[in-house]
Protein backbone atom coordinates (compact mmCIF):
# COMPACT_ATOMS: atom_id res chain seq x y z
CA UNK A 1 0.00 0.00 0.00
CA UNK A 2 1.60 3.25 -1.19
CA UNK A 3 1.52 5.76 1.69
CA UNK A 4 2.41 9.55 1.81
CA UNK A 5 3.01 11.17 5.31
CA UNK A 6 3.55 14.26 5.88
CA UNK A 7 5.01 15.53 9.83
CA UNK A 8 7.14 17.96 11.61
CA UNK A 9 4.05 20.51 11.97
CA UNK A 10 3.26 22.36 15.18
CA UNK A 11 3.28 25.46 16.74
CA UNK A 12 5.98 28.15 16.92
CA UNK A 13 6.00 32.16 17.20
CA UNK A 14 6.49 34.59 14.58
CA UNK A 15 10.18 34.39 13.28
CA UNK A 16 10.89 30.81 14.39
CA UNK A 17 11.98 27.69 12.28
CA UNK A 18 9.71 24.36 12.05
CA UNK A 19 11.43 21.40 9.48
CA UNK A 20 8.52 19.81 7.89
CA UNK A 21 9.23 16.27 6.14
CA UNK A 22 7.37 14.13 3.69
CA UNK A 23 8.10 10.20 3.43
CA UNK A 24 6.72 8.01 1.11
CA UNK A 25 6.62 4.38 1.63
CA UNK A 26 5.17 1.33 -0.55
CA UNK A 27 5.93 2.63 -3.55
CA UNK A 28 8.89 0.99 -5.85
CA UNK A 29 9.59 3.52 -8.92
CA UNK A 30 11.60 6.38 -8.57
CA UNK A 31 9.60 9.50 -7.25
CA UNK A 32 11.44 12.59 -9.46
CA UNK A 33 9.19 15.36 -9.10
CA UNK A 34 7.43 16.68 -5.78
CA UNK A 35 5.75 19.76 -4.68
CA UNK A 36 4.74 21.26 -1.00
CA UNK A 37 1.26 22.73 -0.83
CA UNK A 38 -0.48 24.58 1.30
CA UNK A 39 -3.92 25.31 2.86
CA UNK A 40 -5.08 27.90 5.02
CA UNK A 41 -8.31 28.37 6.33
CA UNK A 42 -10.53 29.57 4.35
CA UNK A 43 -8.16 29.72 1.43
CA UNK A 44 -7.50 27.10 -1.62
CA UNK A 45 -4.64 24.94 -1.87
CA UNK A 46 -1.68 26.70 -3.06
CA UNK A 47 1.97 25.78 -4.26
CA UNK A 48 4.84 26.67 -2.18
CA UNK A 49 8.04 24.31 -3.28
CA UNK A 50 8.62 22.05 -5.68
CA UNK A 51 11.87 20.04 -6.53
CA UNK A 52 13.33 17.82 -9.47
CA UNK A 53 15.91 15.48 -9.67
CA UNK A 54 16.71 16.37 -5.75
CA UNK A 55 18.60 19.38 -6.93
CA UNK A 56 16.47 21.77 -9.45
CA UNK A 57 14.28 23.90 -6.72
CA UNK A 58 11.01 26.73 -7.57
CA UNK A 59 9.72 28.65 -4.76
CA UNK A 60 6.55 31.00 -4.36
CA UNK A 61 7.74 34.87 -4.89
CA UNK A 62 6.20 34.59 -0.84
CA UNK A 63 8.52 31.84 0.58
CA UNK A 64 11.55 32.56 -1.63
CA UNK A 65 14.71 33.34 0.90
CA UNK A 66 12.71 31.24 3.67
CA UNK A 67 12.02 28.19 2.83
CA UNK A 68 14.22 25.44 1.49
CA UNK A 69 12.91 22.05 -0.25
CA UNK A 70 15.35 19.14 -0.32
CA UNK A 71 15.37 15.61 -0.37
CA UNK A 72 15.57 12.90 -3.37
CA UNK A 73 14.23 9.48 -4.43
CA UNK A 74 17.18 7.52 -2.34
CA UNK A 75 15.49 7.87 0.57
CA UNK A 76 12.10 8.49 -0.77
CA UNK A 77 11.92 11.39 1.59
CA UNK A 78 11.87 14.70 0.81
CA UNK A 79 12.16 17.95 3.14
CA UNK A 80 10.76 21.77 3.59
CA UNK A 81 13.43 24.13 6.07
CA UNK A 82 10.69 27.06 6.83
CA UNK A 83 12.71 30.15 8.25
CA UNK A 84 11.37 33.53 9.42
CA UNK A 85 7.82 31.93 9.48
CA UNK A 86 5.30 34.51 9.82
CA UNK A 87 1.51 34.20 11.25
CA UNK A 88 0.63 34.12 7.42
CA UNK A 89 2.74 31.06 6.69
CA UNK A 90 -0.21 29.22 9.38
CA UNK A 91 -1.44 26.51 7.12
CA UNK A 92 -1.68 22.95 6.34
CA UNK A 93 1.09 21.92 4.52
CA UNK A 94 0.77 18.90 2.17
CA UNK A 95 3.47 16.94 0.38
CA UNK A 96 2.07 15.63 -3.49
CA UNK A 97 4.83 13.36 -4.92
CA UNK A 98 4.68 13.11 -9.01
CA UNK A 99 1.56 10.16 -9.66
CA UNK A 100 0.82 9.95 -6.39
CA UNK A 101 -2.05 11.33 -4.24
CA UNK A 102 -1.61 13.99 -1.12
CA UNK A 103 -0.69 12.85 1.60
CA UNK A 104 -3.05 13.99 5.04
CA UNK A 105 -1.40 17.05 5.61
CA UNK A 106 0.38 19.05 8.78
CA UNK A 107 -0.61 21.57 10.57
CA UNK A 108 1.55 24.56 10.92
CA UNK A 109 0.40 27.23 13.33
CA UNK A 110 2.30 30.69 13.90
CA UNK A 111 1.92 33.04 16.43
CA UNK A 112 2.38 36.75 16.33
Amino acid sequence: QVKVEESGGGLVQAGGSLRLSCAVSGFSSRIYFVDWYRQAPGKERELVASILNGDRTEYTEDVKGRFTISGGSAKNTWYLQMNSLRPEDTAVYYCKPTRLKFGQGTQVTVSS
